[in-house]
């Protein structure tokens, strides 16, 4: 689920020889804690003042906790005093409306924030003995094999209707797919661009590339608008371990107007290669053996465009400077980060520096808050186990997840630790085959002691990740609404019913909408 921040959970309920303690007039069903979740930039100004009239709102309707998330609780080394002094006054509020903060801290799957001190820290996926040769003092990439893109389409939906090379989706309410074959090469880096005009267009045009098992390969989105002239849009896609694209450009004519769609531009191969590394090892073959030249390569806008933390599509392949004769070949491997969604790249947790910045972060949150509860931000980590750091820990994603739960854990001691449940529940991300993430995610959940509270969000399958986290003996929090129905709270405390040990409930909105709030905390309290 996509969000601008993450969520909190609760504290438990205090008992009284065994039974719930009375419920106050103003308190939720079962006297559960009502939990408040408030992304924000306490670097505006105004962004203060208006949290202190919404939480006037919060404190008035019964809630008790407020989740703050704040992208700037990463970078606390890098804040001026306006910052601090803005966050005092937020903590005066809610001191004033007895309402409890707890940060958000260690953002281990949407990492811009944790990158922004490193851009070179973003997990990467390998791409294994490109070839580059050398010309004018320079090793350029090569397509090797080049990539055979064709105008002709394998499937077309009766909807597209094909001019040249541009495809014209002429039913806007059905399908409008266009399919392809590609042979490509093994664990290598390729681009692709379409040219997409969109005219009062409500669908939401999409790159698929699959695998042949059908699994996809490609999770960023394109960010066409409902209307626009041509426009370049970019995709990067890493084949990994398979030498077939099944190419679909899906969801062109769906809903409103109707969207057209140009050829794939041949950069290099009409599916250009395109390397932007993290980390590269350059070689050159000599009678059947591989020199090893250098390994500190790193191309200059990784990870800085427009900011540290932010990453670009696409962006030409940076030469390698060299005194090689013309038409040396060379062979060269990197790892590249992965973009999904509008802008996300996680942080490798296996590496050592990103420890670092972790142990960095809670030091610095705590002391300028001092808060009692913090919550860890693992969440959707879809691409995880690929690099060099995962690697050499020769261990499956689950217990490498494990491994960064418990140090992260470790380094919140004496204060109360919270984390959102889908990548510790086996009914929700914890398992085989999660997006890009090599390996199974089972057994992370091992990482998580039971003094931690899972902030459960898995409404899909409530019944069953609240009985299985309750099991392990953790208390929980309910994270509701997503800015849908607030009745939904009612399905999930009636689950909550079913097992021990839910302490809260939340509200939760990924779009800053607040217009529920009252009516949330009503219906928790029917």
């Amino acid at each position: 689920m996509k969000r601008s921040a993450l969520v909190a959970p609760a504290l438990a309920v205090a008992l009284v020889l065994g039974a719930l303690a009375p419920l106050h007039a103003g308190d939720p069903k079962g006297g559960l804690d009502l939990w408040l979740y408030c992304p924000t930039n306490l670097l505006v100004d105004k962004n203060v003042t208006e949290l202190a009239e919404l939480w006037k709102r919060a404190a008035g309707a019964g809630y008790t906790k407020v989740l703050l998330a704040d992208s700037k609780l990463a970078k606390l080394g890098d804040v001026d005093a306006r910052y601090f002094k803005n966050l005092e006054k937020a903590k005066a509020t809610a001191a004033e409306l007895k309402l409890e903060l707890v940060p958000a801290v260690f953002a281990i799957g949407y990492s811009n924030d944790l990158l922004w001190h490193d851009p070179n820290l973003a997990e990467g996926v390998p791409v294994k003995d490109a070839l580059f040769v050398v010309k004018s003092g320079e090793a350029r990439l090569v397509a090797d094999p080049p990539v055979d893109f064709k105008e002709k389409w394998d499937y077309k939906d009766d909807g597209v209707a094909l001019d040249g090379g541009t495809a014209v989706v002429r039913d806007p309410k059905g399908n409008a797919r266009l399919t392809q074959k590609l042979q490509v090469s093994k664990f290598r880096c390729y681009h692709i661009s379409v040219e997409i005009k969109s005219d009062n267009f409500g669908g939401e045009p999409e790159v698929k590339v699959l695998d042949a098992k059908g699994r996809s390969l490609q999770y960023q989105q394109l960010g066409v608008a409902r209307t626009q002239d041509w426009k370049t849009h970019h995709v990067v896609v890493n084949s990994l371990e398979n030498d077939v694209f099944h190419g679909v450009f899906r969801d062109l004519g769906r809903g409103l107007g109707h969207a057209l769609v140009a050829q794939v531009e041949d950069r290099g191969g009409r599916v250009a290669q395109r390397p932007p590394p993290a980390r590269r090892a350059v070689r050159r073959r000599r009678q059947g053996r591989g020199e090893r030249l250098r390994d500190d390569f790193r191309p200059p806008r990784m990870g800085n465009q427009p900011w540290n933390g932010s990453y670009e599509v696409w962006h030409e392949p940076p030469p390698i400077k060299t005194r090689l004769p013309d038409g040396t070949k060379l062979r060269v491997s990197w790892f590249h980060p992965v973009i999904l969604g509008e802008e996300q790249v996680g942080a490798c947790p296996a590496e050592p520096k990103t420890s670092e910045l972790l142990r960095d972060e809670a030091r610095r949150v705590r002391e300028a808050t001092g808060a009692r509860g913090l919550m860890m931000e693992f969440d959707e980590i879809r691409v995880l186990g690929w690099d060099e750091s995962c690697a050499k820990k020769k261990k499956a994603p689950g217990a490498l997840l494990a491994d960064s739960a418990r140090e992260c854990t470790k380094l919140l001691s004496g204060a109360q630790a919270y984390v959102w449940s889908d990548m510790f529940d086996p009914f929700h991300n914890a398992h085989d085959d999660y997006y890009l993430v090599h390996g199974d995610l089972k057994g992370s959940w091992e990482g998580l002691d039971k003094s931690v509270v899972v902030v459960n969000w898995n409404f899909g399958k409530r019944d069953e990740s609240l009985a299985f986290f309750a099991q392990r003996g953790h208390k929980q929090v309910i994270a509701g609404y997503y800015d849908g129905d607030v009745k939904q709270a009612r399905d999930w405390l009636a689950s909550a019913a079913k097992v021990k040990g839910v302490t809260g409930i939340m509200y939760t909105t990924w779009k800053h909408r607040y217009d529920d709030l009252e009516a949330f905390a009503k219906t928790c309290r029917e």
